[in-house]
């Protein structure tokens, strides 16, 4: 495509993946019964009707059905994936053969990546989610002024917001859904955290029990990854920047260590801090023979893939495994840096994702309704919201819980 194509119905890579997709569709909806009970509760209404929304995420069977869920509630909607090799292609069929404007395919170019999020601006969004922050900053730079709300998935995404809110250059309300106590306590904690393993072992099939694995970075992925590898067998040392994160994987039974000492004997490196150069050069060189290397953030800047691929030319050993010859010694990247839980597995299981994409939905729903009246700033999903998903997550499990009663309310209430 040339950078000032004109806009399209849509580009994915094999129309006749759509079978499959829908397999994968109906897999996915009938385990995510949070999202279908929101879409049900509202469909008589359509509140979306007339609406045009404008999604960047990453093309799972799970986003079909938030997809299929805004489309079903009267939206049009046009979607490019999050990431150059998230997408799924049969996904992307089904969404494109049930009318939905879609640009990704697997294996995206830079340029074709970018290209593709400028065809969803084009679509003339009303409402754009974003996971990341790509379409939001590539909005504001084609001063995009079709959009009236958004929504953001990721931690990444609300802090390259929060910048452009602090600068005054924010120009529409976007919901942090990724701040909601039922996204960041459940699908960055256990998502990312059985997801980033499911991933490392498709790509790699290496044994975990014994092998000590370097966990970068303690928030909530980070949380997730050492604690499902803990549950694995493996031997955990966590490595951090933030002192009082730091103290709490130490007191959460973690050796924690500075990561030029960790380097020297991890088996296993994964990053989770959503910051850049996290593993360099000087990390790489105390390596031991053997080490593999797996990005659970967001972007592709945690792992100094550049100082690989310009050191030693990359020999593909697996899919998604590529082999480094630094100073005498053999290191493996997996997903070329990546984030390996979306390209060497399928992302997070449709449980936790229904949490996240119950947020999204709701969240659109809210800016749809009230947008005129939100500042251009970034804000938190409202507390209603964040409580409705809980409720509804139990429901389906079908657990009960306890009411307050009148006597603790008024106790709860009194000065």
């Amino acid at each position: 495509m040339c950078e000032d194509a004109p806009f399209v119905a849509g580009k994915i890579a094999d129309a006749k993946l759509a079978s499959s997709g829908r397999l994968s569709f109906e897999w996915a909806q009938a385990r995510m019964a949070i999202v279908e009970k929101i879409r049900a509760k509202n469909e008589r209404g359509l509140p979306l009707a007339g609406l045009r929304i404008g999604f960047c995420l990453h093309i799972t069977k799970e986003t079909s059905v938030l997809v299929m869920a805004a489309k079903t509630l009267g939206a049009d909607v046009a979607i490019c994936a999050a990431n150059p090799l998230s997408a799924q292609d049969d996904i992307a069929a089904f969404l494109y053969e049930k009318g939905v404007d879609v640009y990704a395919w697997r294996g995206e170019t830079k340029s074709e990546y970018e290209q593709c999020i400028k065809q969803v601006i084009s679509f003339k969004p009303a409402i754009v989610t974003d996971d990341g922050g790509d379409l939001h900053v590539a909005a504001h730079r084609a001063r995009a002024k079709s959009i009236v709300g958004g929504t953001e998935e990721t931690t990444s995404g609300v802090k390259r917001l929060a910048v452009m809110e602090k600068q005054g250059r924010l120009m529409y309300p976007v919901i942090a859904v990724n701040n909601a106590r039922t996204k960041y306590l459940f699908d960055n904690r256990h998502g990312t955290g059985q997801s980033t393993l499911d991933g490392i072992l498709r790509a790699t099939d290496v044994f975990l029990p014994g092998k000590r694995v370097i966990v970068c970075g303690y928030g909530w992925v980070g949380k997730g990854v050492a604690s499902r590898a803990r549950g694995m067998g493996a031997i955990v040392t966590v490595t951090e920047v933030d002192p009082v994160r730091a103290l709490e994987a130490k007191m959460d039974g973690f050796e924690v260590t500075a990561l030029s000492d960790a380097s020297a004997y991890g088996d296993i490196f994964v990053t989770c801090t959503g910051q850049t150069g996290v593993i360099r050069k000087e990390h790489f060189a105390k390596m031991k023979d053997g080490a593999i290397l797996a990005n659970a953030g967001h972007f592709d800047v945690e792992i100094d893939a550049d100082y690989l691929y310009n050191a030693s030319r990359p020999a593909k050993v697996r899919p998604n495994v590529e082999r480094f010859s630094i100073s005498g010694k053999k290191l493996f990247l997996l997903s070329e840096g990546r984030v390996v839980n979306l390209v060497a597995a399928e992302g997070h299981p449709p449980e936790v994702m229904a949490l996240s994409f119950a947020n999204q939905l709701l969240s659109i729903l809210h800016v749809a309704k009230n947008h005129y009246k939100m500042e251009p700033r970034v804000h938190a999903v409202p507390e209603k919201i964040d409580n409705d998903v809980a409720r509804y997550a139990l429901g389906a499990m079908g657990v009960r819980i306890d009411s307050i009663t009148k006597e603790q309310r008024r106790y709860r209430d009194s000065s």
